[in-house]
């Protein structure tokens, strides 16, 4: 099979197209022949090296840990998919931008995605829904979600608007009317948010949750006044300090399931910024490598 790889860490020249051995799905896994894969950022952070100390990989890899396709093989124990279903989903930390994926977690496509909204769907939406799952309830609530307009921002923005929640989420001015034709007020980020706020949510903002790492976590405690109505999927080492919700991604069928069903009631839809064909894929990793994504980035396979 083709297969995007890198032999080595380091930067985007260190990644080639080449023919690499065909994956097979063990017990409890499909195996899906993929039309598209995402790209997260964990993706360039594994190929730079920068976490193997926390996930150290047997190179040469395969990167991308997201995919959509149409199942070709099933795996022992199996149930309630068959060959030629159209699914999406997660495998391992790596693997997916390949064009055969294993998966371990998976639902089923609505007819309402194309396959590159099915192939960003997966990371992003069970990273969104753990985040929000950790604040309770959201019908009748204000929910600040802290990096709106990124990949699991967008998805946390449109989750949320059909769970009843009010979304007020930040962003940078370029993507303020992104944000609007989600659902959610929009707002900058940065110095003076709690003045904003005050403007926006004159009753109080009653959660948050935050997708950017990007320091705010202090301001997200004292703007809630508890670190209970904050939860984070970004900024782990500073939210165990804080004592907000650290949040993981899970590889949650349940999750992908609850993020299709929305997709078929066309209440959510994954937002793809960009598709690269899988020959350009270093420059879909540099393009990630940016931080600025509006949406998703993916590799069509």
């Amino acid at each position: 099979m083709r297969a995007a790889r890198f032999h080595e860490y380091g930067s985007v020249d260190n990644l080639v197209t080449e023919q690499a051995p065909d994956p097979h799905p063990g017990s409890g896994e499909i195996r899906v022949r993929a039309a598209a894969a995402g790209v997260n950022p964990i993706d360039w952070k594994l190929r730079t090296g920068a976490l193997r100390e926390l996930l150290p990989l047997e190179l040469p890899v395969i990167p991308g840990r997201d995919a959509a396709g149409v199942v070709d093989e099933i795996g022992d124990g199996v149930q309630g998919v068959s060959i030629g279903d159209r699914v999406f989903g997660l495998g391992g930390v790596t693997g997916a931008t390949a064009e055969l994926v294993t998966l371990s977690a998976w639902a089923h496509t609505p007819g309402t995605w194309n396959d590159e909204q099915a192939a960003g769907a997966g990371l992003a939406s069970v990273t969104a829904m753990g985040g929000l799952n950790a604040l309770g309830s959201l019908a009748g609530r204000t929910l600040l979600v802290e990096g709106a307009a990124g990949g699991v921002g967008s998805a946390a923005v449109e989750i949320a608007v059909a769970r009843g929640a009010t979304v007020i989420g930040t962003a940078g001015e370029r993507n303020h009317a992104f944000l609007t034709s989600l659902g959610a007020v929009p707002t900058t980020y940065g110095p003076g948010l709690a003045q904003r706020l005050s403007a926006l949510a004159p009753h109080g903002v009653d959660i948050a949750l935050d997708t950017a790492a990007s320091g705010s976590l202090d301001d997200l405690v004292a703007i809630t006044g508890d670190p209970a109505r904050v939860a984070t999927v970004a900024d782990h080492a500073r939210g165990q300090r804080l004592g907000t919700h650290v949040v993981n991604a899970e590889n949650d069928p349940a999750l992908l399931s609850a993020a299709a069903e929305l997709g078929r009631q066309g209440r959510y839809t994954p937002r793809i910024e960009q598709s690269y064909p899988l020959e350009k894929f270093a420059d879909a990793h540099a393009h990630a490598e940016l931080g600025r994504t509006r949406g998703k980035i993916v590799v069509s396979i």
